[in-house]
């Protein structure tokens, strides 16, 4: 197996059965703050224009990168889908001109052609754009990790894929904490240190618990080339910098007795054989470690030839052309009013401040509003020429735009709440309800809801939007509006596909639930009862504590 390294996440696989070409990304991304490094402007592109596979692990536009498949990529390539329960990658795609799929079960082993692959996929909320995976490759000689970014929890079942030739993994930052944040000084540097040492460390515990030949640093570190930015990148071996490079996790490794580890540089060929890892890099040895060892050099020479790219692109953010409050306002109250769970769990206000105009985030009444003075509890302070860019594109997440761009500043009161930022990549009906079920199936809390004589599942069991919201029922068949899919109340049969039965029963007693409508039979039955929440009904004793709180 022959692997060409294109920088971040990127690696074009070579077998006798095919290629693979994973995760390229070549042009900046995140309004031009993050840039491959070391570059990848040298890697010869033609090579990877006709590859047998794609693998798009994520969204995240390090490594989804849409102008680049656009214009290099042909579109006879068999894309190699992760199992994600929303079909955002493969609708992008789509839109890209691929047409043909590889539609993968997570964990599950499939052979197509000689080539064997697994993909593991993480769907979380918090996990990338909505999801996040690994991509496992067997040519009958050879088998490889390619982790990226992804953070698998289930390592029996990755490691029943192996035993592994080589392991691709993330080692360094690829996050905006805790630089964007106004901590004081020796705050900031403790928490970058705390930040470099668990990267490092997370790293280390997933080679160890895969045991690979070789281990090869990758999906990170992005280097920062626009001047506002340029101090994020790690230039001295900055112990309190979250983005230590290859070289410095490779010496790491070393230090806790592991050898396996190789240094791998956009344009560098791995040949992998078993045992054997022979590579060839595009410069000379020397010209290598320079990269490493004298990287402000680099980096200043790289942001030369950049820098009218960086210009071209803040050229063109719009200013002016938006009213915002009015815009968010219209946009973010419909979704914020359905985020039930969401809204308990960010349980405040967030302050969006673009200097020309301060708008408050309520999630107490689930409004927007201009500031008034009061108290918040997350602020941003963001450029209004970005806002205005993710209004007029109407960007459905702001953390693949705003947020990992590294343009922001912002403070908050208490510890990090993953429900703030787990908003802003829900930013339509379809993306919120698939976190909002997310959450509800978390909280093993018990909701129904009333409706043309029947007692009913609050969630879908396709993809759990609220059937209060986006049910429609006529003649004993409630359809679920948001991707159309239909149960026969009467039975709970789902009449779009095999399986997925919808819980619903005869309401036979007005305000208590009975025996055999509920799991648990009579011990359980009395106990539900009605929240403030007039159409649903929950067992107090099972909800979080968060949300008893909000319906005190």
């Amino acid at each position: 197996m022959k692997i060409t390294f294109l920088g971040q996440a990127g690696m074009f696989i070579e077998t006798r059965h095919g290629s693979i070409l994973c995760d390229p990304w070549f042009n900046p991304a995140y309004f031009a703050s993050w840039f491959p490094f070391p570059s990848n402007e040298e890697v010869d592109r033609a090579k990877l224009a006709r590859p047998t596979y794609l693998y798009v692990s994520h969204l995240h536009h390090d490594h989804f990168d849409p102008q680049f498949l656009q214009e290099y990529v042909w579109k006879e390539a068999t894309v190699i889908l992760p199992d994600y329960p929303l079909d955002l990658l493969e609708r992008s795609l789509r839109a890209l001109g691929f047409t043909k799929f590889i539609y993968t079960k997570n964990a599950v082993a499939i052979e197509v052609d000689g080539l064997r692959f697994m993909v593991m996929a993480m769907v979380a909320p918090i996990d990338g754009p909505l999801g996040d995976s690994t991509l496992m490759v067997d040519d009958g000689e050879t088998r490889i990790l390619n982790q990226n970014d992804s953070r698998p929890m289930d390592l029996d079942r990755l490691n029943s894929f192996g035993p592994f030739d080589a392991h691709f993994i993330q080692f360094s930052g690829a996050i905006w904490y805790p630089m964007v944040y106004q901590f004081p000084e020796k705050m900031m540097q403790a928490l970058g240190r705390k930040k470099r040492e668990n990267e490092m460390a997370r790293a280390l515990r997933y080679i160890r618990e895969i045991g690979a030949n070789f281990v090869v640093p990758s999906a990170g570190p992005p280097c920062f080339l626009d001047d506002h930015l340029f101090s994020f990148n790690d230039f001295d071996r900055d112990p309190t910098n979250t983005f230590p490079d290859q070289t410095v996790f490779i010496e790491y490794m070393q230090a806790q007795g592991l050898d396996n580890g190789r240094l791998m540089i956009p344009g560098t060929v791995g040949t992998v054989i078993g045992d054997a890892f022979t590579l060839e890099h595009p410069l000379p040895d020397a010209e290598v470690q320079a990269i490493f060892s004298d990287k402000r050099t680099y980096l200043e020479r790289y942001r030369a030839r950049q820098q009218p790219v960086i210009d071209a692109q803040k050229a063109s953010w719009p200013r002016g052309q938006v009213d915002i409050l009015d815009a968010l306002r219209d946009w973010f109250e419909p979704l914020m009013e359905q985020a039930d769970l969401t809204a308990v769990g960010i349980n405040g206000r967030v302050l969006i401040d673009c200097d020309v105009q301060q708008i408050v985030l309520d999630f107490h009444t689930r409004r927007v509003y201009a500031w008034r003075d009061e108290e918040w509890d997350y602020r941003f302070h963001i450029d209004r020429a970005l806002l205005e860019y993710c209004i007029l594109h109407h960007e459905e997440d702001w953390i693949n735009q705003i947020f990992l761009s590294c343009r922001f500043e912002a403070q908050r009161k208490g510890a990090y709440n993953e429900y703030v930022y787990n908003f802003f990549k829900c930013l339509t009906p379809e993306r919120l309800q698939y976190a909002e079920g997310y959450y509800a199936e978390k909280t093993a809390v018990q909701q129904l809801w009333e409706s043309n004589g029947y007692r009913i599942q609050r969630r879908c069991p396709h993809l759990k939007a609220d059937l209060t919201r986006f049910a429609k029922i006529e003649n004993g068949v409630l359809t679920c509006t948001m991707h159309g899919w239909q149960f026969e109340l009467a039975t709970g049969r789902c009449l779009t596909s095999e399986g997925h039965p919808l819980y619903a029963q005869p309401i036979e007693q007005p305000e208590t639930i009975a025996e055999e409508a509920q799991p648990g039979g009579e011990e359980t039955a009395a106990k539900y009862v009605r929240t403030k929440c007039d159409h649903c009904w929950y067992n107090p004793k099972d909800l979080p504590e968060t949300v008893k709180k909000s319906n005190s």
